[in-house]
């Protein structure tokens, strides 16, 4: 039976940073428009900051849909689940803000994470404040064994110098913008700090 939860503390915190991935869910207002769900890996780029605030970091890719769901409506929806131990699915809705890499919240945030999460190819971090929380049986999720991160996002990016990778996310069709036409990551990249 699913319960709710008031806090990110305790037995919540420690499941969630336990687990090698997560997914985020988001959707523009518009009825007619894309809903997205992505996976988030990537080990040591989630981070539970308090109680009621995760964020997470935001890697160059083919899309940037949750960057632009967030700064149109900021809803967002994370979801973990149990692939070893008890089963258990853990939800925490929220409201999501994109930090850019010209924020100056940017370099303190980065600071939450551990540095080796840090890498080429870092576009944003995710703040999400926790508006509600809860977890169900998770009965029907599958065993699976983890065996280890894949490096090829990350080595694929460090491959890239910054100016290649702003030239990157330039030339991407859904990178500025969404596949609904909404703003996504501003552009061109601003640097690093």
């Amino acid at each position: 039976m699913g319960k709710s939860y008031d806090r990110i503390d305790g037995r919540i915190r420690t499941f969630i940073e336990a687990q090698p991935i997560f997914f985020t869910a988001t959707a523009p207002l518009s009825g007619d428009g894309h809903v997205n769900l992505s996976p988030k890996g990537r080990l040591g780029t989630l981070a539970v900051l308090d109680e009621l605030t995760l964020a997470y970091l935001d890697f160059g890719g083919s899309h940037a849909e949750t960057i632009a769901h967030l700064r149109e409506n900021g809803r967002i929806t994370l979801m973990w689940c149990a692939f070893t131990g008890p089963p258990t699915v853990l939800r925490v809705h929220g409201r999501g803000e994109p930090v850019f890499r010209d924020d100056p919240r940017f370099t303190e945030l980065l600071t939450r994470f551990a540095p080796e999460a840090d890498g080429a190819g870092l576009r944003a971090i995710v703040l999400v404040r926790a508006e509600r929380i809860s977890d169900s049986c998770g009965f029907a999720v599958p065993f699976l064994e983890y065996r280890e991160e894949r490096p090829l996002h990350a080595d694929y990016f460090g491959r890239k110098s910054e100016e290649e990778f702003a030239e990157y996310c330039a030339k991407k069709d859904y990178v500025g913008v969404s596949v609904d036409g909404l703003p996504a990551l501003p552009l061109p990249l601003p640097p690093r700090p």
